[in-house]
């Protein structure tokens, strides 16, 4: 028999597998799940025909980032062939012996960019199986692109994001998430927001993103000749509230593993981020500030609180 691919999940977590008491599954409430559904699907064509294509192309994107959080591209300039060699290399990639991939042997990866799970897990909903690397050239400019279109659609025509999203501070993440025995008691990645601008991603077709919709879990219809962009937490206190960083998770497949790559469209962690409008919802934070109080919470509660954080006391006081 060879080497096993997998990380040791059920020996590492043998308690949690074993003993999964009712309190620990309440850590999220569920809310109901509703019909698999489409995003709002945005051609990026019209970017590149008349002007009123193009501004029409915009507000749909404004539109999208306000009232969803999430939404979909096609023609969004990125060769179906990458995508595809891409998809190969990473499936390649997770197919090494797990001793391999642990040790970093033949990946030319920084120092802890392979993780799996959470080691010091205490509920089923923290585990997951993720590795990244930054090297996402492909699809930068599109970050790009579509950051300076939501800046311009709030009247902002600036140079912020190219000044500060630099290809050194972004990047890509590429996620396995195996077949799962106790489905559905595991997600394949808890309930969270990204912590970014933006973040674009390119799935396969298992199917398994939600959303928060309404108040309530929304399955995403999976679109092979779709991005999905959905706006990060940076985004949602950049623009005041405007567009929103919305919950999402992964649900575990019983049967299937599947693939996706996350390229997170990040400035530097010197960067401050503030909206210039008053009242502001969100005191000025810098990146760095707001990622090591993200990590200081996931150490001490398990979870990300993100923005609450950083409200201004006027208005985390009326809420």
């Amino acid at each position: 028999m060879g080497e096993s691919t997998d990380p040791p999940f059920e020996i590492t977590y043998k308690n949690l597998l074993n003993n999964m008491p009712n309190t620990h599954q309440k850590t999220f409430p569920e809310l109901p799940v509703v019909e698999e559904s489409e995003l709002p699907i945005i051609d990026l064509n019209h970017l590149y025909l008349g002007d009123t294509e193009r501004q029409a192309c915009k507000k749909l994107i404004a539109q999208a980032s306000r009232e969803w959080g999430f939404f979909q591209v096609i023609n969004h300039g990125i060769p179906r062939e990458i995508l595809e060699i891409m998809r190969a290399e990473q499936v390649k990639l997770f197919k090494k012996p797990f001793e391999e991939k642990k040790s970093y042997k033949d990946l030319n990866f920084s120092a802890g960019s392979y993780r799996w799970g959470t080691p010091t897990a205490t509920n089923l909903q923290q585990l997951s199986c993720t590795t990244m690397e930054q090297f996402a050239t492909t699809v930068s400019q599109l970050a790009q692109t579509l950051a300076d279109i939501l800046g311009e659609e709030m009247g902002h025509k600036t140079e912020f994001f190219k000044e500060t999203c630099l290809p050194s501070s972004c990047y890509l993440r590429l996620n396995r998430y195996p077949p799962c025995p106790v489905h559905p008691q595991m997600l394949g990645i808890m309930p969270h927001t990204d912590s970014s601008f933006l973040t674009v991603l390119h799935q396969d077709n298992i199917g398994g993103l939600q959303l928060v919709k309404d108040g309530k879990w929304i399955a995403v219809k999976p679109n092979p000749a779709a991005l999905i962009i959905n706006i990060g937490d940076l985004f949602q206190a950049w623009s005041n509230d405007l567009y929103k960083s919305v919950e999402h998770r992964v649900m575990a497949n019983p049967l299937n593993e599947r693939f996706s790559t996350a390229y997170f469209f990040c400035p530097s962690y010197d960067t401050v981020i503030q909206s210039g409008v008053v009242p502001s919802v969100y005191r000025s934070f810098s990146f760095g500030e707001f990622k090591k109080q993200v990590r200081k919470d996931v150490e001490l509660f398990g979870s990300k609180i993100g923005l609450a954080r950083f409200l201004v006391p006027s208005t985390s006081h009326d809420c």
